[in-house]
């Protein structure tokens, strides 16, 4: 297997935050669970990564079970381990102390077999931002039909 697939995309989070920093992260996955993502049954509603004794991890992201798999199918929402090189986690880290940061999960992609996590640093946005942001967006979309019934 070669090249890149994009199997689940959290679109909630360029709403709810500024993304700043993107990092890709590899996971550490059970066999029924790669297979269950390869059937792209992933969610990552309530997910969010959180660092435990110099590790990061994501909890609360959601692999469905398994069709074919057996009674050790793997648990729906435990938490998965991250792997991130020590000066990305501490630089994380550092960050998320900082008032208003945190790390959430942005896209999960089949990359040469191997299952990778975009995770970004975020800043939640204040409701005056998203209303600019709705309003920004809008606006091109009337630039673009106008260009358009132009032609």
């Amino acid at each position: 297997m070669s090249g890149e697939k994009i199997v689940a995309v959290n679109r909630r989070a360029s709403h709810d935050y500024m993304l700043e920093d993107r990092y890709e992260a590899g996971l550490v996955l059970t066999g029924t669970e790669i297979k269950s993502i390869r059937q792209g049954r992933v969610q990552f509603k309530d997910a969010y990564i959180s660092f435990i004794q110099g590790e990061a991890w994501i909890k609360e992201m959601h692999i469905a079970a398994y069709d074919h798999g057996n009674r050790f199918n793997h648990e729906e929402t435990r938490q998965r381990k991250l792997l991130l090189h020590k000066l990305e986690i501490r630089r994380l880290q550092q960050k998320v102390k900082l008032k208003g940061y945190t790390v959430i999960p942005v896209k999960l992609i089949l990359k040469n077999g191997y299952a990778k996590m975009e995770i970004a640093l975020a800043k939640g946005k204040a409701l005056a931002d998203k209303r600019e942001d709705a309003k920004r967006r809008d606006a091109q979309r009337e630039i673009e039909k106008a260009i358009k019934s132009h032609r």
